[in-house]
């Protein structure tokens, strides 16, 4: 086996780590707690799993990198095999997890966080580990008890916190989709990143959009959730 193989697969192995909290922060989203036993880099995920049946499937850490506590953020897919027994699961029962990995990391530039659903939690993971100066969040969601951490962000990001609800109404919600909302601005920023965190037709729809606005292609940096 060659040898970034084999480091890439001892990078990803997984090893029983204690739940030390498992919070429904809105109805089926869950926020899973264990202690943080490795450094990450705000944006980075783990493997997740329960036993040796299924694949582990991969979450975005959803925490500052200061913090004593590595979390998760989850929502229940009733005809999934993980994420409802995770929902069961309660402080001292034990989850299989990665050390963390992945490269889809900020800095303290300027950038464009644009996430919908549970895609916020890699964003929430560099705004808590503060490099949430000059960044815009736009978030999506379907109805208003999903802008997850929403009294936080309002607070310190102000106007560059961009809520999009496609279902329910509220004064300072935008009504409508991202892609709606994108399509009501007339001058974007080309020299700045473009990050994109959730499901795939979501990621290409806003992808396809900004490259159409102008935005360079390798400004665009895209993490899919499945």
């Amino acid at each position: 086996m060659p040898k970034a193989e084999k480091s890439r697969k001892k990078e990803t192995e997984l090893s029983e780590e204690i739940i030390t909290k498992n919070e429904e922060i809105s109805p089926g989203v869950f926020l899973l707690s264990v202690k943080r036993k490795h450094d990450f880099i705000p944006g980075q995920v783990v493997k997740i799993g329960i036993d040796c049946l299924e694949p582990p499937r991969i979450y975005s850490i959803c925490c500052g990198n200061h913090e004593d506590e590595l979390r998760i953020l989850f929502n229940i897919k009733e005809d999934g095999y993980l994420t409802p027994k995770l929902a069961t699961l309660i402080p001292g029962d034990r989850i299989l997890i990665s050390k963390p990995y992945g490269s889809f990391t900020g800095n303290s530039d300027p950038a464009f966080w644009i996430a919908t659903g549970t895609g916020i939690a890699p964003f929430y993971s560099m705004f808590q580990s503060g490099q949430f100066e000059n960044k815009t969040l736009i978030h999506g969601v379907r109805h208003l008890n999903q802008f997850y951490f929403e009294d936080e962000l309002d607070w310190s990001l102000g106007k560059n916190y961009i809520r999009c609800c496609s279902q329910e109404q509220s004064c300072d919600v935008f009504p409508g989709r991202v892609t709606d909302y994108l399509n009501t601005l007339e001058n974007f920023t080309t020299d700045q990143k473009y990050f994109l965190c959730g499901k795939a037709l979501m990621v290409v729809e806003v992808r396809d959009l900004l490259i159409k606005k102008g935005i360079p292609y390798e400004n665009i940096i895209a993490e899919i959730y499945f």
